[in-house]
């Protein structure tokens, strides 16, 4: 089945040109102008790009009301280099991922796909009435349940994007591994955006805050020049 991307963006020209694109790689694409046509029309999509500077309603608040309406879908925002505070703006609203302008197209891509892919298989995942113990990790008082995707630091929910719960499973998994970034990025992201690339470093910081900010024992651990793990000091 062609998997459906809705572009939102109010530059014609570039959403003309991400359409094209896009096309050509096979997906079926609706593109719209602004957020508030991408709020109508995104049940109609498998994944949303969204540009974060739309008039009326931006990107940041598309996502913050879908996430509150409940919704699951996939979304990439897309924002300027210099525009830090966009970036954890719109993870904390609830996107999965970002991508900065200027971006290569393989990389968009490559995004696209580890999203649509992670997707697919929360789809397919057995409802919480089949939990298994398999499907439970623990690490310490950090536990994790695949099924439902949900965690807990002891008796505390914490609320994760799809991304940061990817990746929080993956350290989890290999708990006391220390992962290289390399590793970490073809597992998560499905592509290696090399040595320059902040991405993940961002998401660290954003799981830490979450899982270990208000903790004395730390889980989540930098090994520097290598990568990262979870582990019990």
């Amino acid at each position: 089945m062609t998997e459906r991307v809705l572009v939102a963006e109010d530059d014609r020209a570039i959403r003309e040109s991400v359409t094209r694109a896009l096309e050509l790689e096979g997906y079926s694409v609706i593109g719209v102008a602004d957020g508030a046509t991408a709020l109508v029309r995104a049940a109609e999509a498998d994944l949303l790009l969204l540009d974060v500077m739309m008039p009326g309603v931006d990107g940041l608040t598309v996502c913050r009301i879908l996430r509150g309406q409940g919704s699951d879908i996939p979304i990439l925002i897309v924002t300027a280099r210099t525009e830090t505070l966009d970036r954890v703006s719109g993870l904390d609203a609830g996107a999965d991922d970002y991508v900065l302008k200027p971006y290569e197209l393989v990389e968009l891509l490559a995004r696209m796909r580890a999203l649509l892919r992670r997707s697919a298989g929360n789809r397919a995942s057995p409802p919480p009435s089949e939990l298994t113990s398999a499907q439970e990790l623990r690490v310490a008082d950090l536990r994790l349940d695949l099924a439902a995707r949900r965690a807990w630091r002891g008796q505390q929910e914490v609320g994760l994007s799809r991304t940061e719960f990817d990746l929080l499973e993956l350290l989890m998994r290999n708990e006391g591994v220390v992962l290289p970034h390399p590793t970490i990025y073809e597992r998560i992201w499905n592509y290696d955006f090399g040595p320059e690339s902040k991405n993940l470093t961002v998401y660290i910081s954003y799981l830490r805050r979450k899982i270990d900010a208000d903790h004395a024992v730390k889980l989540i651990h930098t090994v520097r020049g290598v990568g990262y793990t979870v582990r019990v000091p």
